[in-house]
């Protein structure tokens, strides 16, 4: 773990809402009474030791300016006499120290122990069976009898080679090949012209990331199984470009002024999904290597909620555009993440699969992430407060490529939505 001190929750937020802390952590399936009572025990333990700590060198202090006086004075004897009481204090300082920092190490990893508080909107739940619908827009297609699914699309139009990928470096790892890989890079410049139109700055970030910023948007240690991690070097392939671009701002100390700070940034994304197994993750529906556009915003606390709602429309007016039916629900307490506080997953209707695919998750971190990394902001009265973090796919790109493929095939081939066209600079794949 990095040297940094990172406490998830506030000490004095859980200090003094205890019993909130656990009842709101419960509603994400988490029993967090015995480790808050130990947050709390050993928060008493620091603040004693340190009063300690700092009462013993104040002694010190005041013994210095003692033995100066006396030397001063010709008191040669006393001023030796006291230099022999310092060393005793610099003993019994050295030996409370390393008690303190054996309990602020303790502290430490009891706090990263905590997940986020979920907003009070969130409702109880044991997984994504619970979610709640909030939206749902356009009609369902009705495909005809002959209409497959898209990775025999993949095949018959040879626009995405699966068994390529298999061969070079193992499954969920396709080729694009033709006019699947001019479909996804169009995409890709879609999603990114429209972010920029709505106000962002393009990044391209680095795919690797160190220890210390997967500890900063708290993919360490929640899903650090789920990274592919480069031993020799210590760096992890990052599972979104979030990672990257929210640790941009670790240890960053902004103005009011600076906000609304709006980022987008494409990016491969690399995930094991370890476990992972049967028809859910057949073709493009779920892949260890993905390309994504994601949208990073960094708000004042009293804006963040309606921030999330502006994150979610311009999701949505993408999905639009592209004319893809799909629909927005509230994750619950069991499958919202470990680190948000509220999410919305946008998902659209695969109709081969006669499925909905998520395609979003559009989420507030609060100040969860912002505590982690240090991303604080000073008000007009020079005051220091917490940042609010917010991020969202916009878009991933393998499912809604799968929705692509299936909703539109035709007699004359697969039909490209008319916002893409201009992009892609063909109507068809035939």
């Amino acid at each position: 773990m990095p040297q940094n001190r990172y406490f998830m929750l506030e000490l004095q937020r859980i200090r003094e809402n205890k019993d909130y802390v656990i009842e709101r952590l419960a509603v994400k399936n988490f029993d967090a009474a015995p480790l808050v009572e130990k947050i709390v025990e050993l928060d008493q333990d620091r603040r004693a030791k340190q009063k300690e700590l700092d009462d013993l060198l104040a002694q010190s202090n005041q013994l210095a300016k003692e033995i100066g006086q006396y030397f001063k004075s010709g008191e040669k004897e006393k001023a030796e006499a006291t230099k022999k009481e310092t060393v005793v204090l610099k003993e019994k300082s050295k030996s409370l120290s390393e008690e303190l920092d054996r309990i602020v190490a303790e502290l430490d990893a009891a706090l990263i122990e905590l997940p986020n508080l979920p907003h009070a909107s969130v409702a109880s739940g044991k997984g994504e069976d619970d979610n709640e619908i909030v939206f749902s827009e356009g009609e369902i297609p009705t495909l005809g009898a002959d209409a497959i699914p898209h990775w025999e699309l993949a095949e018959k139009y040879q626009i995405i080679d699966f068994n390529l990928g298999s061969k070079v470096t193992g499954a969920g790892f396709p080729f694009y090949r033709g006019k699947g890989a001019r479909l996804q890079r169009a995409l890709i410049n879609f999603f990114l012209d429209e972010a920029l139109q709505a106000g962002y700055l393009e990044y391209q970030p680095p795919l690797l990331i160190n220890e210390a910023s997967g500890y900063g948007t708290g993919q360490i240690p929640d899903k650090e199984g789920q990274m592919y991690y480069v031993g020799v070097d210590k760096l992890y392939l990052i599972p979104t470009a979030e990672v990257p671009i929210t640790n941009i701002y670790r240890n960053v100390m902004l103005k009011e002024e600076d906000f609304p700070i709006k980022n987008v940034a494409y990016s491969n994304c690399f995930r094991r999904e370890a476990g992972s197994y049967g028809k859910d993750v057949r073709g493009l529906n779920r892949l260890h290597q993905f390309d994504k556009v994601e949208i990073v915003q960094i708000q004042h606390p009293d804006k963040s909620y309606d921030t999330l709602e502006e994150m979610k429309a311009h999701v949505a007016g993408l999905l639009r555009k592209l004319e893809l039916p799909f629909r927005i629900l509230r994750l619950c307490g069991g499958d919202i993440s470990f680190t948000s506080a509220l999410t919305f997953d946008f998902e659209v209707y695969s109709a081969a699969q006669k499925r909905w695919l998520e395609v979003s998750s559009v989420s507030n971190f609060e100040s969860y992430q912002s505590n982690r990394m240090k991303l604080r902001y000073k008000d007009k009265d020079s005051k220091t407060h917490l940042a609010h973090t917010l991020n969202g796919s916009a878009l991933a790109l393998p499912r809604v490529v799968a929705a692509l493929l299936e909703n539109n095939q035709t007699e004359k081939g697969i039909l490209i939505p008319k916002a893409l066209q201009s992009y892609t600079g063909f109507e068809y794949i035939d």
